[in-house]
């Protein structure tokens, strides 16, 4: 597959050719809703607690005596029924984290770039960087490809100016080549490649596969 690559005006400069083991696989809907679920699994936090009837403050008399007033027998006021009384079977803090096979992984980030390459949402753009790590700089740039749209831009390697100018614009997120993250990329309605990461996706997962 080729692709034009555009320079940070906008213009076209030349075309560079997508490995298709990388960017020409069919999709593959399951293993992409694997990949999104773990990831959102293991963001979260796990702390909600409630506590039992064992762990509520409060008394263990009986509220009455056993009988002849009329009511329902009641063991003490930390019952479930009574206001202010135990949760049953509430949430407890655990661990939500889970791994999925690397391979799986893997064919899941591809299938999504595959999807995104087919997609007039991807878009190469020569190598650049911001060397004044000013966000009216990037916001220039970015104007030529995204329409205030959530972007995602994969980088060559983890460049701090680009990060710092871009950490004040909402809906962009950025992502090294080697880091990649099913959901962002899966959702995001603009993806801005640096021409260098398209080589280095092609040579990281080649070396994944070989191993």
């Amino acid at each position: 597959m080729e692709k034009k690559v555009y320079s940070t005006d906008g213009k076209e400069l030349r075309t560079i050719t997508l490995d298709d083991k990388v960017f020409g696989l069919p999709v593959n809907d399951a293993v992409i809703y694997y990949a999104i679920t773990q990831e959102l699994a293991n963001k979260r936090v796990g702390t909600a607690c409630t506590k039992t009837r064992a762990e509520v403050h409060g008394s263990n008399a009986k509220p009455y005596k056993q009988k002849g007033t009329g009511n329902a027998r009641r063991g003490d006021k930390k019952s479930p029924i009574n206001v202010g009384g135990g949760t049953i079977f509430g949430p407890k803090p655990r661990d939500y984290h889970y791994y999925m096979p690397k391979k799986e992984k893997r064919l899941a980030l591809k299938t999504i770039l595959s999807m995104q390459a087919q997609s007039d949402r991807f878009t190469v753009v020569e190598d650049f960087t911001i060397e004044t790590g000013k966000t009216k700089d990037l916001i220039k740039i970015l104007k030529n490809f995204s329409n205030d749209e959530r972007t995602v831009i994969i980088l060559k390697d983890d460049d701090a100016m680009i990060k710092r100018a871009g950490r004040n614009i909402p809906r962009l997120y950025f992502l090294s080549y080697n880091r990649l993250r099913a959901h962002d990329l899966f959702y995001a309605r603009k993806i801005v490649i640096l021409e260098s990461a398209v080589k280095n996706l092609s040579d990281f997962y080649a070396e994944k596969e070989a191993k």
